[in-house]
């Protein structure tokens, strides 16, 4: 069985940070590509930042410079490194593992950003 779990998620003030983490059983994790992505209220589900299985990474143009993502095949987790956080980042955050059109998710973390 396939399991994707979120945890780090939590509230802070504008301009701090968090550690998103996703631990992943029932997959061989190093061969997907792994992806966070976020929904905010009234909005519709965003890719956030993403990681090859090569360590390329990808992000979206809003979080470039502030989020970091990375993966520890050994340890099957992929984290999201959060700083400047800011009002509008507040979502749930969500880990996707993908490979070949098959998709897996968390059900997410909660991440609130006060201003």
């Amino acid at each position: 069985q396939v399991q994707l779990v979120e945890s780090g998620g939590g509230l802070v003030q504008a301009g701090g940070s968090l550690r998103l983490t996703c631990a992943a059983s029932g997959i061989i994790f190093n061969l997907y590509k792994l992806n966070w992505y976020r929904q905010a209220p009234g909005k519709q589900r965003e890719l956030v930042a993403g990681i090859y299985r090569g360590g390329s990474t990808y992000y979206a143009d809003s979080v470039k410079g502030r989020f970091t993502i990375s993966r520890d095949n050994a340890k099957n987790t992929v984290s999201l490194q959060m700083n400047g956080l800011k009002p509008e980042d507040t979502a749930v955050y969500y880990c996707n593992a993908e490979l070949y059109g098959t998709d897996y998710w968390g059900k997410g973390t909660l991440v609130t950003v006060s201003s």
